[in-house]
Parts: structure tokens; sequence; C-alpha cells
């Protein structure tokens, strides 16, 4: 079975989860291609997709989008899973007590759930340096107090992301040997 885990990562950290689904996925016996959404010329030819992004004000990059949108229907004909990376620290909860993943979801969960039918979607946390932050971004990590309010490191639970994997390489499996 051959699977595309296309992601589109600034500054890295969505890259790192992709490539970790990519590699247990491969550990599970499956054929995967691990491609940046820019890259991915052609979708055909997949049994199922792994689809993410980092996440900037509750939105996927727009070259995530575009691949999703530009390849529903070829996308939507297989099984689909699609992740996002996001939130820093490491509360489980806000300060009005609601979960922080949960939060974290982007718009797009909600849009491509009647476009795609993905089988499961996953909000991961992210990491940040900001000594790595550039461009734009940079001119606002260096407004005074929001340097000091953005958790620095990484924050990426590698567990999580082996166990939703996983859960993948488990679904496909189970429907490739069921009649």
């Amino acid at each position: 079975m051959k699977v595309l885990v296309a992601y589109e990562s600034k500054y890295g950290a969505t890259e790192g989860i992709a490539q970790r689904i990519g590699a247990a996925l491969r550990g599970r016996g499956l054929e995967v291609e691990v491609a940046k959404c820019t890259d991915v010329a052609e979708v055909a030819g997949y049994d199922a997709y792994v689809v993410g992004s980092a996440v900037y004000e509750f939105n996927w990059r727009k070259e995530a989008r575009k691949l999703v949108e530009r390849n529903a229907d070829e996308i939507a004909a297989h099984p689909v899973w699609l992740f996002s990376s996001g939130p820093l620290g490491t509360e489980k909860v806000d300060k009005e007590g609601k979960d922080v993943l949960k939060g974290a979801e982007p718009k797009q969960f909600k849009q491509y759930a009647e476009l795609l039918h993905p089988r499961g979607t996953q909000v991961f946390r992210g990491a940040y340096d900001h000594d790595k932050v550039r461009g734009a971004d940079r001119i606002i990590a260096w407004m005074p107090g929001i340097r000091d309010a953005m958790p620095q490191g990484d924050f990426r639970e590698w567990d999580a992301i082996d166990a939703w994997a996983t859960s993948i390489a488990d679904t496909l499996a189970a429907s490739a040997s069921s009649p």
C-alpha cells in the first residue's frame, strides 16, 4: 500500500512531524513518500493520504490548502487523515479550562470534513526557536512583550505522533485484509 504524507512547514517543526509519521508507517510495512505540499506534482497513484500543515491564525499554510483543494476528488477517493501543528508549551488546558489541542484546531478540519471525509484529524504541539524566526515574523517576534510571551522549545510529543501513525497503519492494514 502506497501512502503520501504531504506537509507544509515554515520553520521545520511540522516537517519533523511528517517525517516521523512517514517513518512509523514505513516501519509497519507501508510504502511511503513524505513530501512538502509545494513539491507534490501529482497526487494520483497513492492508496492513502496523510496531509498536514503548520497553523497560523487558525489556518493551514496556503500551500497545503491549495494542494487539498486542487486535488480534493482524488484525495477523497482514498483513506485520508489530516494533522496540524502549532500549540506551544505543555499546558493541557487554557485559562478557561478548555483543551489546548482542541482549541488549536485549524478551520480546515471543519471545512475539509465534507470535502474529504477524513478518517481522523489530529493537532500536535509544535516547536519554537526565537533565533530562527525570519522575515515579517521577526518584526512581530521582537515587539515588546511578544518575545517573552512565546514559550521557546520543542514541545512535540513524539509518543503521541507515533501512536497516531500506528493507528493509521493499523486501519490501512485492516482495510487491506478485508475482502
